[in-house]
């Protein structure tokens, strides 16, 4: 069923081309909003943001960052997931759970960088592109293997007025 949902698009980058990725696409590296909390033979992910939308993208760069050493990954390609849950903790494993499996099979991809293009918080629907390339081991540091997005434990805090946007996810190593 994955691979039935899983709509993808990655586009290989010219390097000939002044224009590698789309004119005006914003590839500045953002700030690190995360951090990895200790868990009994797992790992749990904490990201925040400035808003829900970033506090998922930055999840995902989490995710990647305990797989290799991110600053080693090259904003070369594009590849792009959709996902789509029955509540918010749902959306927020299908969308890290798409991504782990584009790493995880062709194409082996891997961002440095996420960023969201369509977030409906009302119907749990999301659509994302990764700024990237394949994942390579001469390259790339071979971090911890993720075996799984779990549900377990997973909070998702989005109170605009107090300011709050985080998710907790735990990761199976």
């Amino acid at each position: 069923l994955l691979q039935e949902r899983l709509k993808t698009e990655m586009e290989r980058i010219d390097p000939d081309t002044s224009e590698p990725i789309v004119a005006g696409t914003d590839l500045t590296v953002p700030e690190i909003k995360y951090e990895y909390l200790d868990h009994t033979a797992d790992v749990q992910l904490h990201a925040w943001g400035d808003d829900l939308k970033e506090t998922f993208e930055n999840v995902a760069v989490a995710m990647f960052g305990y797989m290799t050493e991110i600053d080693t990954v090259e904003m070369k390609d594009t590849f792009s997931i959709e996902a789509e849950g029955d509540d918010m903790e749902g959306l927020l494993f299908h969308f890290l759970d798409e991504w782990l499996f584009a790493f995880s099979a062709e194409p082996f991809f891997i961002p440095r960088k996420v960023i969201i293009t369509e977030f409906d918080k009302e119907n749990f629907k999301i659509k994302s592109t990764g700024f990237g390339e394949e994942f390579d081991i001469q390259k790339h540091p071979q971090g911890t293997e993720v075996k799984a997005i779990t549900y377990s434990a997973m909070q998702v805090y989005d109170d605009p007025e107090k300011q709050q946007h985080e998710v907790y996810v735990i990761i199976d190593i």
